[in-house]
């Protein structure tokens, strides 16, 4: 959708739409359903019926409207995702799913431990999913979040496009309270973009379909910059105090390895100096860590941008694989 429509949309009958049980003749959703019948052949009536059908969720906006929590350290964060139950479990589904995974090792380059530690980070390998109709989280994000409207909005358009191209019904579809999808946890763009039917049978599944769930995140590393067999992260020593100048300030990678040797970090496995770093701290359960964000890394920050999401998804991928799937 062409920015300036979205900020008409965005505009136009906020207050409307936040008074309506379900979204039938609200302004702004006449406007969305004109332009998606405009620019992508979507029949204007049934849309209409479509969103007469749609809810209204206050629990969604009061969810997102939440204040933040406090952060919590590292030593409180890792506990989480990394326990006995969640490397058990992801064993077993490795070992159920190891043709795919395989292939997907094979195809994408992203090793299994990887692709199975992101869905169980997600979503526990499909535990908890989400318990909200799609429709009906993009819809009040979309309307009646004017924070982030235009964001909701693009992903609501993604959305009945997926819907329409998968041939499945826009009511029928769960996820998040903010429309995240499936074992993955795939926003609608993100589906479109990235999801790959990963077994073949002509629809991709990632609700109820683990083959297809695999690929597609699988698919998602690679177009993320993924490097088979490249290092994640490199615990690090401080040579001394002055050296923690030297800690990034966001996500991106700000430093080498070589220019961080230079200034007295020092890793504790044998890298390039060439190689891109983030360099960060976390406080540990048993005092600071510090570390060294290689390119891997940053791909996996793509999919949640976190510096403590990534080290997750990390550490729980080799305690997976410690454990052993195969």
């Amino acid at each position: 959708m062409r920015r300036g429509a979205l900020a008409l949309l965005v505009g136009l009958g906020l207050q409307s739409a936040a008074q309506a049980a379900d979204y039938s003749g609200v302004p702004a959703v006449e406007q969305f359903i004109e332009q998606m019948t405009r620019e992508h052949g979507f029949a204007g009536e049934q849309l209409q019926r479509l969103f007469a059908q749609a809810e209204r969720k206050q629990a969604i906006l009061d969810a997102i409207s939440r204040p933040a929590e406090r952060v919590r350290p590292w030593s409180e964060y890792r506990p989480i995702f990394i326990t006995e139950a969640r490397i058990q479990k992801g064993q077993a589904f490795a070992r159920q799913h190891a043709e795919a995974l395989a292939r997907a090792e094979r195809e994408y380059g992203v090793a299994a431990e990887v692709i199975v530690a992101i869905i169980g980070v997600e979503t526990f390998y499909g535990g908890n999913t989400g318990s909200w109709r799609v429709l009906d989280a993009l819809s009040t994000l979309c309307f009646d979040y004017p924070p982030r409207a235009p964001f909701f909005c693009q992903q609501l358009r993604e959305f009945l496009l997926l819907t329409r191209e998968e041939q499945v019904d826009p009511l029928s579809l769960k996820g998040s309270y903010a429309g995240a999808m499936g074992l993955p946890q795939f926003m609608p763009g993100s589906f479109r973009a990235y999801a790959v039917d990963f077994d073949g049978d002509g629809h991709i599944n990632i609700w109820t379909n683990p083959v297809d769930a695999i690929g597609s995140v699988a698919s998602y590393f690679k177009a993320h910059g993924w490097k088979s067999g490249e290092p994640v992260v490199s615990r690090a020593e401080l040579r001394d105090a002055s050296a923690v100048d030297a800690l990034s300030p966001g996500l991106d990678a700000t430093s080498t390895v070589g220019k961080l040797r230079a200034l007295g970090w020092r890793s504790q496995d044998v890298l390039r100096d060439d190689l891109p770093v983030t360099a960060f701290r976390q406080d540990g359960a048993e005092g600071v860590e510090y570390w060294m964000g290689l390119p891997n890394f940053f791909t996996i920050t793509r999919y949640n941008r976190s510096l403590m999401y990534a080290l997750a998804v990390h550490q729980l991928s080799e305690e997976i694989a410690r454990r052993g799937i195969r």
